[in-house]
Parts: structure tokens; sequence; C-alpha cells
């Protein structure tokens, strides 16, 4: 059967989004916005964008070590004037280790927010993957920095911009204290960030769609509608506790997050 050809006109504009934003990643200069191409709230669009990223990476080498939740604060929200969260994935060359500096040549426009991080111990693909079974398929959770980034000039963004640019992803850290979740409650996590000793951002596991296990729920949900279920051993980003703060050079960034210690970054100048 031939394809309509709203179809046709859809898969053309997403392949284009796609070498837009690849090549702006490649370069290392942001490029304009990609709303034009797909719209600014078209979610089918925008995830096919992504998906077609996330192919020619893995393609290229690239191994899926888990996924982020992203625009779950209602600050991060009204900073990017957005009212929904969304998902992206996270690669393992995404990963620095507290310890290894972050050359600030491997991103674009960085920002820098503090989350809760889960590791799964089960796979999250039956059931009804409400807060009680993912709960259950948590190994730990451990303090997370997320230093988003945009591929697009300015963070001129709208939602459809943000999810074809893998939800704005670029690295994350994880903390070294890890916690199951009967000593540690989501929920009730306290967060404050610094740069260079500066209080820059503070919030609540509340801040987190209510609750950070509710991210989890709602991307063990989500992922699973687009055939890409969680999998054991995968980490989940998800989400920011409070506001995002912009990293303009140097820095060193430390954020404490009560029951799960602190998560240090040092970005450099190469």
């Amino acid at each position: 059967m031939p394809t309509p050809p709203s179809l046709d006109r859809r898969s053309a504009a997403a392949i284009a989004a796609a070498d837009l934003l690849g090549a702006a990643a490649r370069s290392g200069t942001p490029c304009a916005p990609v709303r034009d191409l797909i719209g600014a709230d078209d979610v089918a669009a925008a995830y096919a964008v992504q998906e077609l990223l996330t192919a020619e990476r893995i393609a290229a080498g690239a191994e899926v070590v888990g996924r982020k939740v992203g625009l779950t604060s209602p600050a991060v929200q009204r900073q990017l004037g957005v009212d929904q969260p969304d998902f992206g994935v996270l690669f393992g060359d995404m990963h620095y280790r507290q310890g290894t500096p972050v050359p600030l040549s491997r991103l674009l426009q960085p920002k820098v927010e503090a989350e809760v991080a889960f590791v799964l111990a089960q796979d999250l693909v039956t059931g009804s993957l409400d807060d009680e079974q993912v709960r259950g398929a948590v190994g730990y959770a451990v303090a997370a920095l997320e230093i988003v980034d945009s591929r697009i000039a300015g963070w001129d963004i709208t939602f459809g911009d943000t999810v074809a640019d893998n939800a704005s992803s670029g690295l994350f850290v994880l903390g070294t204290e890890r916690r199951a979740l009967d000593t540690f409650e989501p929920v009730s996590a306290q967060m404050r960030m610094a740069i260079d000793g500066v209080q820059v951002s503070t919030g609540t596991g509340a801040a987190c769609l209510g609750d950070p296990l509710h991210a989890l729920a709602w991307l063990a949900r989500t992922t699973r509608e687009f055939g890409r279920p969680l999998r054991a051993g995968q980490i989940v980003l998800s989400g920011a506790l409070g506001p995002m703060a912009a990293i303009e050079g140097p820095a060193t960034v430390t954020a404490d997050i009560t029951g799960l210690g602190s998560v240090t970054t040092n970005f450099i100048q190469e």
C-alpha cells in the first residue's frame, strides 16, 4: 500500500531535522530551531527525530545505558516555557565519573541540574507499571548532576525542539553513595546546589512530578508504549529537583541531596 503523502512529508521533515541537529553536534555550532520543520508540539514527529539520531549513534558504536526524564520540575518548565515531561536516551559516553574533569569542549551551551538517579534491578516491561511496581524494580538511588545541553542556538526551544534534540541531553555525573529505597524516600529529599561555593538552586523531591518515583513510573509506561521498555541495569535520571543553572566557564558544581549525600563535578577549559 502506498504511504500517504502526509506521512511522506513528516518523514522527510524528521530526516531534515535530524540532519540539522546531527550537524550541530558534530560541528559544535548550534543550529536554528527545528520546529519550523516538525512543528512546535507534534510529539510523534519530535520523537521520530530523536529515534533517528539514536539509531545513528548506535550504528556508530554508542551503547544505550539508560534514559532521562526531562521537564519534571515546575521551575524548569517555567524556564523553558513548556508544561509536560519528556524523555531522552543516555549513552555510555555521556557518563563522567566523579573526579574526572568535564571538558567544556564537549558541550555547546551547558546548564546543570541536580537529580535523583535510579539504577534498575528488574525489567519494567509487563504489568501496570505503577509507583509500587517501579519502586520494587529499583536496585538503588544515587545523587546525580545532569549537564543538559542544546544543539539549538540560544536555547530557543519549544517542546518539539527539545524532544527532537534528545531531550536536551548532554552529560551526567553520579554520586558514590547508593541507597536502597527501604532506607531512602525520594519524595522527601531536600536539594541544594552550588557553583564555586555559591548557592544557585534549591529544591525537593516533591518538585519532580510530585515524587521522583512518579517520574520513573511515567517513563516506564511511556518508553514501553514506544517499544523501548526500561531494562535491569539501566540508569534513569528522574528529573530536576530545582532550577537549572548555566555553566559560563571553568567551575566546580556540587549538589547535596538529603539521604544521598553529595555529587560533584569540575568543568575545565582545555
